[in-house]
């Protein structure tokens, strides 16, 4: 019994500092969380086989249970490099200088949260849904979409994202085709990949 009203009042120590904790145990502003439950758009970075970030890539995503969800294609570099288990993750959000944290990506398939993902984007993307509804709903029953959950390891201090160099893209040769790639969603002010 101590031990848990031990475990309680780190919990509300932690709170009373500013800083919230998911339950896989990193640390995330609640600034950083505002923008993640706001913003229509995180920065993703993947893990190089150089141990390198990757250019990031927009793209759409949900926010729930203290990671980052999103569906794409097994084809897809952030899909590639989970499987070849390179799962680290440089995670902005809202904008690529925007507050940003490191994840470790992992697979999941669950039924449950296809469904919140699907409602989620649905309220998000209102005017991208309607055209992509289809790929993520089937392609998440055949395979040809994959579901991943970033959980938060660390946060980066808004420094350090802001002026980190951004690492090469790979090669030409390396990239998968075009048709590989998702197709861009509409957005005003530039594209944006679901």
């Amino acid at each position: 019994m101590q031990r848990r009203g031990f475990g309680i009042a780190i919990a509300v120590v932690m709170a009373v500092g500013g800083m919230i904790v998911p339950a896989h145990g990193a640390t995330l502003a609640p600034a950083t969380i505002q923008a993640l439950e706001q913003s229509p758009y995180v920065y993703i970075a993947t893990e190089r086989k150089s141990g390198g970030f990757g250019a990031a890539a927009e793209i759409w995503f949900m926010w729930h249970d203290g990671a980052v969800w999103m569906a794409s294609p097994p084809t897809t570099w952030r899909a590639k490099r989970i499987k070849a288990g390179r799962t680290s993750a440089r995670i902005a959000v809202g904008t690529k200088d925007g507050p940003s944290f490191t994840a470790t990506g992992s697979f999941v398939r669950d039924p449950a949260t296809y469904d919140r993902l699907f409602a989620t984007y649905e309220k998000k993307y209102p005017e991208g849904w309607p055209r992509y509804e289809a790929r993520f709903r089937d392609g998440l029953k055949d395979g040809s979409r994959v579901l991943m959950r970033y959980a938060p390891a660390t946060e980066a201090a808004a420094s350090a994202s802001a002026g980190a160099p951004a690492a090469a893209p790979p090669s030409a040769s390396a990239r998968p085709s075009a048709s590989a790639r998702p197709p861009a969603a509409p957005r005003p002010s530039a594209s944006s990949r679901p």
